[in-house]
């Protein structure tokens, strides 16, 4: 498999162009669940190599989408199932921090081409051919952006407007630290094609689905509080996301639940997989100066400072207390008192 070792330097965006303009036919993924940034990313990246001539897919699943899901472009997605039957000239990971995370069927693609990889996650293992990795970028989509600006692809309402999902996604609507005065001016200059503001933000966080509102109602219920709130957390299981036929996607904002108690410092998502009891999800959000990631990582997981996320490999019960007892350990130490 043509992976490459933690310590390979990253691109620069001249060699990036280079190596897209060398290719004829591009497959684009994302990770396994694609969140805003992910699929905004992927979309905007295919729609503006088509417009330069280079045969290029993007691949993810149509369902499961959640709030992103109305982007012009979905439609056009190739299943994971048939692009892992292809054989592109250049196969274009985004916002994947590992190839472990680009959806199965695509992994073995790596082997027949050569793999560029684009992120912004610190965590990065530097697993491509090329890997082009910017830990103090907002978002995949914000670097994207800077790539079309440096090889002068012209945007248009279609790509701007996944850039722009994928950027207010991936920040918060610009209130998250990453937010950089770069950021800023992204968000301007897609603001500059077209992009329907109103209508995203209505898509994205003033319509919920039933199927939403459901997974909300059940997991209030499970809400926890521990050291006066200061650990928060909640619970859905993976009958819970059977019973009402629902996906991670469905449930992207059940975090901020517990992130929204006043004194909390560390919110908690456990939830289950539909297939798997063995297997428990952690969506993790901490408060500054408390660092996310420091936690997600003692669990092999990854992400960014105030937003982690990782898989412990035991049923919820288990995992749960195991979580809860390294958090309790890690805020009892200098180290977190000094955060």
């Amino acid at each position: 498999m043509k992976t490459t070792t933690p310590k390979k330097k990253t691109q620069t965006i001249p060699k990036i162009i280079a190596v897209i303009r060398n290719a004829k036919t591009v497959l684009i993924t994302g990770h396994v669940r694609p969140d805003g940034d992910s699929l905004g990313s992927m979309i905007a990246l295919a729609h503006l190599l088509n417009q330069q001539g280079i045969q290029a897919w993007a691949t993810a699943e149509q369902q499961g989408l959640g709030g992103p899901s109305f982007l012009r472009g979905v439609k056009s997605l190739v299943t994971p199932k048939k692009a892992g039957k292809m054989k592109p000239d250049l196969l274009i990971t985004v916002d994947s921090g590992s190839l472990d995370r680009v959806p199965p069927e695509i992994q073995p693609v790596a082997q027949r081409c050569p793999v560029l990889c684009i992120d912004h996650h610190i965590t990065n293992t530097r697993f491509g051919t090329y890997n082009w990795i910017d830990g103090k970028a907002s978002s995949t989509g914000e670097m994207i952006w800077h790539l079309a600006r440096r090889a002068k692809w012209k945007l248009d309402e279609i790509s701007a407007e996944a850039l722009w999902v994928a950027v207010v996604t991936d920040t918060g609507r610009f209130a998250y630290d990453m937010t950089k005065p770069s950021t800023l001016l992204c968000g301007a200059d897609l603001l500059r094609h077209g992009v329907r503001t109103s209508v995203i933000n209505d898509k994205l966080y003033a319509s919920f689905s039933r199927t939403n509102m459901e997974l909300k109602k059940r997991a209030f219920k499970t809400l926890k509080l521990l050291r006066n709130g200061e650990i928060a957390y909640l619970t859905l299981s993976g009958k819970d996301l059977q019973e009402t036929n629902g996906t991670k996607a469905d449930a992207e904002d059940v975090i901020d639940i517990p992130r929204h108690i006043e004194g909390n410092r560390v919110a908690l998502f456990f939830y289950g997989s539909k297939s798997n009891k063995n297997e428990t999800r952690v969506s993790i959000r901490t408060r500054e100066p408390l660092n996310a990631f420091e936690l997600a990582k003692q669990f092999d997981g990854g992400g960014h400072s105030r937003a982690a996320g990782c898989t412990i490999h035991q049923p919820m019960e288990q995992a749960r207390k195991t979580m809860l007892d390294a958090i309790e350990t890690w805020l009892d130490t200098p180290k977190a008192q000094d955060q």
